[in-house]
């Protein structure tokens, strides 16, 4: 038996009304409707670092050009990819298949994929600067252009005196002066930010939204990576959404961060029986995690790294990466008046296909044909700057840091925009 996606009350009302009246027209006149003009699709730019397979180009933009599952059907994003720009042509580059099968064009600059030094003609722009070879420093993280590119995309703007919208993958920039920058940049020019990775759409078991007000008054969240083929960093930005979209939900919304400490070894365990982490928030988290190992804790991981947050009204958070503990993302958090914590696990189907990017790329979408981003992106701005200071105290041995750079403020979305339903068939929103 074929399934059909479910309708609300208000969109049944509306589609039965919109094709009775339609049938009411053509028996008036004898005649069908006269068909709706069909618009051009909205046209898009790609910015690159590679374009290989599994790379995340190649799983965003692939999904543009190929569709991906919604609901239990394919969905074709209403959008045409027409040129993009690859930083870097490693092997197995795909570029020119790309171009050869999608008449996808490639350009030799960042200017020239959105039209020219003077001459915008897209209304979109993916910045996509993730994977490829670039240098790590000091303090382990991966000095991925993403700035320097984001530079040349305002450029073109302000050279063409029109601008649009940008989506930014993962965090904006390693270095939270940086990101503060491309912030101002967006609100200069008025032009809408997405930013971020799929931690907070992806699916949730169980699929909990805490309703905004929520008084939470501490969260965790832990993972497992080892750190050998990409910096900690990178993985410790995907926990730091995971517990921000959640805590920023708390009355008023979020108001910044007071602290950050980061800790290694086994100052992240003296912590912990300290009281400075909770323990039954851990416990709460693995709960959730199918990848959750067996034995202790303490024997299972040699060298965990944690991120300890104070947010400005006091609320906690924890970051916990426990290699060979667990490889999912469990999140749990006390709340105000509730004695037992409550917890999920945030689901990344693995590859090859991937499929967390499937949400992400129905949250893009909603960038480009709204004109606004479905979450605000100083949440992603918030995440970098908390990131950046932690691995200044790990790594420069700064202890514990409070900056005014932390205090980023902004008033979550009422949706959170998370995949919900089956992951073989593709979740809805």
């Amino acid at each position: 038996m074929p399934r059909f996606p479910d309708l609300s009350r208000r969109e049944f009302l509306a589609a039965t009304s919109s094709t009775l009246f339609a049938s009411q027209l053509a028996t008036a006149t004898d005649k069908a409707p006269p068909p709706v003009p069909a618009q051009r699709p909205l046209r898009l730019a790609a910015i690159n670092s590679i374009y290989r397979l599994r790379s995340h180009a190649y799983h965003i933009c692939g999904r543009f050009l190929l569709g991906y599952q919604r609901d239990g059907f394919h969905h074709q994003p209403p959008f045409q990819l027409v040129r993009m720009f690859n930083h870097q042509h490693p092997k197995g580059d795909m570029e020119q298949e790309i171009s050869a099968r999608h008449g996808v064009e490639i350009s030799q600059s960042v200017a020239e994929a959105l039209g020219g030094e003077k001459s915008l003609d897209v209304d979109g722009v993916l910045l996509i600067i993730e994977h490829g070879e670039y240098p790590v420093n000091k303090r382990q993280q991966m000095l991925y252009p993403r700035f320097e590119f984001f530079k040349e995309i305002v450029d073109v703007f302000q050279n063409s005196g029109r601008s649009v919208p940008v989506f930014v993958d993962k965090h904006l920039s390693y270095d939270y002066e940086n990101a503060a920058q491309m912030m101002a940049w967006g609100k200069e020019l008025g032009f809408p930010i997405m930013a971020g990775s799929s931690l907070p759409v992806t699916w949730r078991r169980p699929e909990i939204e805490p309703p905004l007000g929520t008084p939470f008054t501490d969260g965790l969240v832990c993972f497992g990576y080892a750190g050998v083929e990409y910096p900690e960093e990178i993985y410790l930005f995907h926990a730091l959404e995971t517990l921000q979209c959640m805590l920023e939900r708390r009355p008023g919304g979020e108001t910044g961060v007071k602290s950050v400490l980061g800790l290694q070894g086994d100052d992240v365990w003296k912590a912990g029986d300290e009281g400075r982490w909770s323990w039954k928030l851990l416990d709460a988290a693995l709960s959730r995690c199918p990848t959750n190992n067996i034995g202790k804790i303490r024997d299972n991981v040699k060298q965990p790294t944690a991120l300890l947050i104070e947010y400005r009204d006091g609320t906690k958070g924890t970051i916990l990466n426990l290699y060979e503990q667990v490889a999912d993302h469990g999140f749990a958090a006390f709340v105000k008046g509730r004695p037992d914590p409550f917890s999920s696990c945030f689901f990344l189907p693995g590859p090859p296909g991937a499929n967390f990017f499937d949400p992400l790329c129905a949250n893009i979408e909603r960038l480009f044909v709204e004109g606004k981003s479905p979450y605000p992106a100083e949440r992603t701005q918030l995440t970098s700057t908390i990131l950046d200071w932690g691995l200044r105290s790990i790594h420069d041995k700064t202890g514990l840091v409070t900056d005014d750079s932390l205090h980023i403020a902004y008033q979550p979305p009422e949706r959170t925009g998370f995949f919900r339903g089956p992951m073989t068939t593709g979740g809805g929103m």
